[in-house]
């Protein structure tokens, strides 16, 4: 046989294996499209679409380490101790989507805190539904709102509550109404365990440099109310705060005293560094059980110092003074360094 011969019988059994093949030839299945996330910028920065849905979610959060120091009840230090370190990690997801009534907007906020390894507790900081101006789940109050600074006490501990609100909002003013569940805070110490209903309301706004806000509310089981009121001013290289509160007696919305009054000027120092020197004054603070008012007068002062790291990245530090006017020297001081990384 010569290579002539040779490589023609070659081609064609090749042709028959090729044609057995092509008869039997395996179809490849077409992947499956994929579906990107997709920015939704109606609502602002940070939306994104849940994939398959027209609705928008948003992460955020911070992570905080925090030092306490000194022998105070506002800074968790407890026992012989005098200071105290803790972590806390916090997210929120917060959900908007268009609705014929506006935007229906969903937020979840979980948080975390670790005094140390065996000593840890994770809470349901906030979970409400939002549509219209109408609020309903568990959210914190006007009450919450303070001054910028560390210094000010402006409402008793307790401003989160289930509750059902309306806030009508236009441009730069707000106003509303909230009925709220009270079954913590002052009624807790009073040893209670029924729940009670407080009704608070609030105006608010700003006007070119100034921003206002005025609140009340009222214990319907204590029979007593408390009103607020808090401006700030752009003045200078900073913003001058001042509130002042006045209750009927202690309540769950204020109890600290009959009356307070409270200043600061926030001093933006450079672009990354604030100062805020503060003082407040109470008035006949509350007696030990919270039951009612006393003829003490209580005295605090401070200062607040916020450095931005870098984006996102902060660091403070405060130092609060206060001086009960009774016969015996009980000056306190007070204060703590925070780390924050907010994403």
């Amino acid at each position: 046989m010569n290579i002539k011969s040779l490589l023609l019988g070659s081609a064609a059994a090749l042709a028959v294996v090729s044609g057995a093949q092509a008869a039997d030839a395996i179809v490849a299945a077409e992947p499956e499209a994929v579906e990107y996330v997709r920015v939704c910028d109606a609502y602002g920065t940070g939306y994104f679409y849940i994939p398959g849905t027209e609705t928008c979610l948003k992460i955020e959060g911070y992570i905080r380490f925090q030092v306490n120091g000194g022998q105070n009840e506002a800074t968790g230090v407890n026992g012989s101790s005098d200071w105290d370190a803790f972590t806390r990690g916090q997210v929120q997801f917060t959900a908007k989507s268009d609705t014929e009534y506006g935007p229906l907007t969903g937020v979840i906020v979980l948080q975390a805190n670790a005094d140390n390894a065996s000593s840890q507790s994770t809470i349901l900081d906030s979970a409400y539904i939002d549509i219209a101006g109408f609020r309903a789940g568990l959210f914190y109050s006007w009450w919450d709102d303070g001054l910028s600074g560390e210094t000010d006490s402006l409402a008793s501990n307790d401003t989160l509550h289930n509750s059902i609100r309306y806030q009508y909002e236009s441009g730069d003013f707000y106003a509303g109404l909230s009925v709220d569940e009270l079954e913590s805070g002052i009624h807790t110490a009073l040893g209670e365990s029924s729940n009670d209903v407080g009704i608070a309301a609030g105006i608010g706004g700003k006007a070119g440099v100034f921003s206002y806000q005025l609140i009340g509310g009222y214990d319907t089981d204590t029979e007593e109310g408390a009103i607020r009121g808090m401006g700030t001013v752009a003045i200078g290289p900073g913003t001058l705060g001042l509130a002042a509160a006045w209750a009927s007696g202690p309540n769950a919305y204020f109890e600290e005293s009959e009356w307070t009054v409270a200043a600061e000027y926030a001093i933006q120092a450079t672009d990354k560094f604030k100062i805020t020197p503060a003082v407040q004054y109470f008035a006949n603070a509350k007696n030990a059980d919270r039951t009612d008012f006393t003829d003490v007068d209580i005295w605090k002062a401070g200062v607040t110092l916020d450095y931005q790291i870098v984006e996102n990245f902060y660091a403070k530090a405060s130092v609060q003074w206060q001086d009960r006017t009774v016969a015996v020297d009980d000056d306190t001081v007070s204060g703590y360094f925070r780390l924050q990384r907010a994403f």
